[in-house]
């Protein structure tokens, strides 16, 4: 029997995950030589992974110790609704129950399902929250990796399993309706930026517009840091060897997400297989896409185009976004290392920034 030779990385946030913009680079200025002082900070463990609050000034009559309280009850709610690891939210309720009636829905789980579905509609299926099914088949789900490939024929029956056009929304009253009673949603690919734009939206409410709001990576900024300056992020180069900033840019007023497939993934006889899962074939992507990175209005809509970009590529997923005039970054991978290519609104937001 041949021996196999694998090579196993798995990052601790699962699939449909955005590994890069790890830097967030608040600690000093320019220089190095000064860290500013927030007057409101906050970390913690949400969602499966890692989450940082900043914010450059508090409105009077802003208390850190509730605003501390009212961040940790909206995050948990969120949870509650979208979580596929807690039995009773209001997602596994409806992954659990083999209804295939109209079952109704919270506002919240309803905009996320129908932001999904759009983004699955504009990209014929490369984003599909369906997925699961093919993605736990490939080992990179809660069951323990496989380290092999799939066979076609295990492939081709979890993928009667899925398909985004097999969930239905109705808006009147908010409800959705499965087409088969197994069908699983997971939106780990756009919840972690619905709960940033939640937590963004609740410190505008109070009155706080100079604010940095993380979660796994999923960034929104508003306003300037404390000394006046726009935030200043590092992008991750996309190498699994060691972690390097690729470049450093200024970002305000806007939503940022990264995908990427280069520390998640096994390999297999030399073979590697991202955990990047193509739900139109149902197979590991296999094209030279490094990592994407993505700014928008909204960190919701910023995440999921983030993986939808990886699934696609950078030659189709560069034609796409250019169509829809979205500031994207792509990082494809060469003999020599790596090479960007911006779409025009990415150089546009830049150009006028400066």
């Amino acid at each position: 029997m041949k021996k196999r030779s694998m090579n196993v990385k798995q990052n601790q946030r699962g699939f449909g995950i955005f590994l890069v913009l790890v830097f967030l680079l608040v600690g000093c200025d320019d220089q190095g030589t000064s860290k500013p002082v927030f007057p409101f900070e906050m970390t913690g463990q949400t969602m499966g992974t890692s989450f940082s609050i900043k914010a450059s000034v508090l409105p009077d009559g802003v208390k850190t110790n509730q605003l501390n309280i009212e961040i940790k009850e909206l995050l948990e709610l969120v949870n509650d609704q979208m979580s596929t690891y807690r039995p009773q939210s209001e997602l596994s309720i409806i992954n659990n129950s083999d209804s295939v009636e109209w079952q109704p829905v919270s506002e919240a789980l309803y905009s996320v399902l129908a932001e999904a579905k759009r983004i699955s509609d504009l990209t014929e299926g490369a984003f599909d929250i369906t997925v699961g099914p093919l993605v736990n088949l490939w080992g990179f789900g809660p069951d323990p990796l496989s380290f092999q490939a799939p066979s076609n024929e295990a492939i081709l029956l979890a993928m009667r399993r899925i398909g985004y056009r097999n969930l239905k929304l109705r808006d009147e009253p908010l409800s959705i309706k499965k087409n088969h009673s197994d069908l699983y949603l997971d939106l780990s690919a756009i919840a972690k930026g619905y709960g940033v734009d939640q937590v963004g939206l609740l410190l505008e409410k109070l009155g706080i517009k100079d604010y940095l709001v993380e979660i796994g990576g999923e960034l929104r900024l508003r306003g300037r840091k404390p000394d006046g300056n726009a935030w200043r992020i590092a992008i991750e180069k996309p190498s699994s060897e060691q972690r390097m900033i690729q470049k450093i840019v200024s970002i305000t007023d806007m939503s940022v997400a990264t995908s990427g497939d280069y520390r998640n993934y096994f390999e297999v006889e030399g073979v590697r297989f991202s955990h990047t899962i193509d739900p139109r074939t149902g197979k590991s992507i296999n094209h030279n896409l490094a990592s994407v990175t993505v700014l928008s209005e909204t960190a919701m809509e910023a995440d999921a185009w983030a993986t939808a970009f990886m699934v696609l590529g950078a030659e189709d997923g560069l034609r796409l976004a250019e169509q829809l005039h979205l500031p994207v970054l792509f990082m494809t991978k060469t003999a020599q290392g790596f090479s960007e290519t911006s779409t025009s609104a990415y150089r546009d937001y830049f150009k006028e920034g400066q």
